[in-house]
């Protein structure tokens, strides 16, 4: 599947090594999460499915992050918590640090695993679980 334009111009703005983390973070992502919805939102590349984000990354100061919104409840040994709702991370500083096979069990799970970030304003910062 094709990086959306829009996701493609900001990885076009970084650093060379943090492109290509970027870009295959955009492919795996784009490629296993097909159905998915995917903008630039806050800033970053962001996946939804129904509305609700479930993947994204960002440039941080020495890092990539890759956030998985729902990404505590996957139970998955190479992902931090992050945050004090459900999300997880992983961080890189090259694209050699990227588990394919982890990445991709993780995108299954961030289709099979959600919380209702969608409705998390309309419910005053109370997630309830989607999946």
């Amino acid at each position: 599947m094709a990086i959306p334009r829009q996701i493609q111009d900001y990885n076009n703005q970084l650093a060379p090594a943090d492109q290509e983390i970027c870009g295959l973070l955009a492919k795996a992502i784009s490629d296993n999460l097909p159905e998915a919805e995917s903008r630039i939102w806050h800033a970053h590349p962001v996946w939804f499915l129904d509305g609700n984000p479930v993947a994204g990354y960002s440039k941080l100061k020495g890092n990539v992050r890759l956030l998985f919104w729902s990404g505590q409840t996957f139970e998955e040994a190479g992902l931090q918590n992050e945050g004090k709702f459900k999300a997880a991370e992983a961080r890189y500083t090259s694209a050699s640090q990227i588990n394919i096979k982890d990445l991709q069990r993780w995108l299954s799970k961030a289709r099979d695993i959600q919380w209702d970030y969608k409705n998390i304003v309309k419910r005053r910062g109370v997630l309830e679980r989607l999946k």
